[in-house]
């Protein structure tokens, strides 16, 4: 008999495809939103069943087969290297199970697109973990834009996503080659967050882009350690995924945009900056203090901090801790869980992104990458 949650009703089975750091992000958020974790799938059936054991997990999977084979699994948590993305997802998909998967959805615009027309036609939902847009803060953001503080018009748009886990020659791991990550690295895993971010809280896509890209090591280990901790080993290979991009964008109302991605920017761990000018004012977010936003006016300026007594309904309803306890990414990616598996049961969450949210990121990374090897202002396809 299914375990019962505490309403009485069956728990969501969900089985987690990866064993890695974001893989036990994935895991924490499912526990909390009331899920049972059925098992996991490793690297090596011997890994499934370590990490099993670790997880306290009943089914440490040999195989996709068997964890698309048990009727206890509704929803599969994809968090496997990127290359692997559309066999997995896919094959849920078709097994009827939803889906959550990491991005980038798929190494290219076409694999994504395949991706997200078979999420379409299954009914079933499938959604891709963009959790920057679950800061309560940023809720309160995109309201206050929409409801026109800034003006009746943005001005100009800039801001950068900076991190340093691969300042280091020695660092290395799956992302950085293009048969495990794909074809882009630095972009496609952090500059599609801040993409993201900007057009959904604007609603203003961005519809060209001129690119440049560059590469700051060109050798690395072979072999990477755990992600983020800046450690490789083994022969160096050649590196062939950028370090570093910068964009100059144009949106489909011709706003002018920039952005600088990094991996290799010392001391910024996770820099996800940018800053609005509008017609009346300006508006700054910073991924590092999520707890504020910086509203900016020609007589005065202010910051505004979150609180779940005022302002949005949106930032009331993520608002998880009281004001002045801060709260931070592991919240907002437990809320997107939540707000996928209520939508799961029929409900309709404001700003859950989907695999057309995936799709639409997949075409940027496109765009960039033909700019930077064309030279030239490219189109972004939607």
């Amino acid at each position: 008999m299914a375990e019962q949650d505490p309403q009485g009703k069956p728990r969501r089975g969900v089985a987690v495809l990866g064993a890695g750091m974001i893989a036990a992000v994935h895991r924490r958020a499912a526990l909390l939103a009331g899920a049972e974790v059925t098992g996991v799938l490793a690297s090596t059936p011997a890994r499934s069943r370590e990490v099993a054991s670790r997880w306290q997990v009943r089914a440490g999977y040999r195989d996709l087969a068997e964890v698309l084979d048990d009727d206890r699994v509704d929803v599969v948590h994809v968090c496997t290297p990127n290359a692997t993305h559309a066999e997995y997802a896919e094959a849920a998909l078709r097994a009827g199970k939803h889906v959550i998967c990491e991005k980038p959805l798929g190494v290219s615009a076409g694999q994504a697109q395949r991706m997200a027309g078979l999420a379409e036609r299954s009914g079933l939902v499938a959604t891709v973990p963009f959790v920057y847009r679950y800061h309560p803060i940023v809720r309160e953001l995109r309201a206050r834009v929409r409801a026109g503080e800034l003006g009746d018009r943005l001005l100009l748009v800039h801001g950068s996503y900076l991190q340093d886990w691969m300042l280091s020659p020695d660092a290395s791991g799956w992302r950085v080659f293009a048969d495990s990550g794909g074809p882009s690295r630095a972009f496609a895993d952090i500059g599609s967050h801040w993409c993201d971010l900007v057009e959904w809280i604007t609603g203003d896509p961005f519809a060209e882009l001129t690119a440049a890209t560059s590469v700051a090591v060109h050798d690395r280990p072979g072999a990477g350690g755990a992600s983020f901790t800046g450690s490789g080993s083994g022969a160096r290979v050649p590196v062939r995924t950028e370090d570093s991009a910068t964009l100059l964008l144009r949106t489909e109302s011709g706003v002018l945009a920039s952005t600088t991605i990094s991996q290799v920017a010392a001391g910024r761990k996770n820099r996800l900056w940018f800053e609005l000018d509008g017609s009346l004012g300006s508006a700054v977010f910073d991924q590092e203090t999520p707890e504020s936003i910086w509203l900016g006016g020609a007589d005065e300026s202010r910051i505004v901090v979150r609180d779940n007594g005022t302002g949005s309904a949106e930032q009331r309803r993520l608002s998880q801790l009281p004001a002045g306890h801060a709260q931070g990414y592991a919240q907002c990616f437990e809320a997107f869980v939540a707000d996928t598996y209520a939508a799961i049961d029929g409900d309709a969450p404001e700003g859950l992104p989907g695999f057309a949210d995936g799709l639409r990121s997949a075409r940027l990374v496109d765009a960039v990458l033909r700019s930077a090897r064309e030279g030239s202002w490219t189109k972004v396809e939607r």
